[in-house]
């Protein structure tokens, strides 16, 4: 059974995810596992209810997709427009506002992306990730496990490839993280199977 798990969370997919990451204190860090061991949920910390309002909104509008594209492209600019108006309202920026779409490998045990910045090693950051097509939100936390100059030839604006290792990950994320790898690994091998 260990094996089995350790097998499933070492399965790595490369793939495209809107992602924010923030250097955050081990301090907030800890005061948010303390709170979960509370019983209280790290989503219900104040910021995130954007993120949750947009992500909620993109999945459902993704599976409306399926069935009515026009109507879906409609709502979708109606969501669009009041989120303009809701910022301009407000002002300032949001959490959303720092989620950018990257390229990605993800696994359930940690994340690397490029970067224009360099990060710390063992800083603590706070991960924002949002898995596409399906619009599935994580919030977590992770330690900076390596940062390396881009090799030559890298993708386009990569100066440096971070690598985060979660260390703080509820066990249902984790989950929604494995089973989106198998499902992003099928598709790519049924890609590859029909375009060999």
């Amino acid at each position: 059974m260990t094996e089995s798990l350790n097998r499933r969370q070492s399965v790595r997919v490369t793939d495209r995810v809107m992602l924010a990451i923030h250097p955050v204190s081990a301090e907030k860090m800890q005061a948010v596992a303390n709170d979960f061991q509370q019983g209280i949920s790290p989503y219900n910390q104040e910021g995130l209810a954007d993120i949750l309002m947009f992500i909620g909104a993109q999945s459902a509008l993704a599976k409306l997709r399926e069935r009515d594209v026009d109507l879906a492209d409609y709502l979708q600019h109606l969501d669009n427009k009041m989120n303009i108006m809701l910022k301009q309202v407000r002002g300032g920026e949001s959490p959303l506002d720092a989620l950018i779409m990257r390229k990605v490998n993800i696994s359930a045990n940690g994340i690397a992306f490029c970067s224009d910045v360099p990060v710390r090693l063992d800083e603590i950051v706070e991960i924002h990730l949002v898995l596409l097509p399906g619009y599935i939100y994580v919030y977590s936390f992770g330690k900076v496990i390596a940062c390396d100059p881009a090799p030559e030839g890298d993708e386009l604006g990569c100066k440096f490839r971070v690598g985060l290792e979660f260390v703080f990950l509820l066990e249902e994320d984790r989950e929604k993280i494995i089973q989106h790898t198998f499902r992003q690994q099928s598709l790519a091998l049924r890609n590859r199977s029909l375009n060999p």
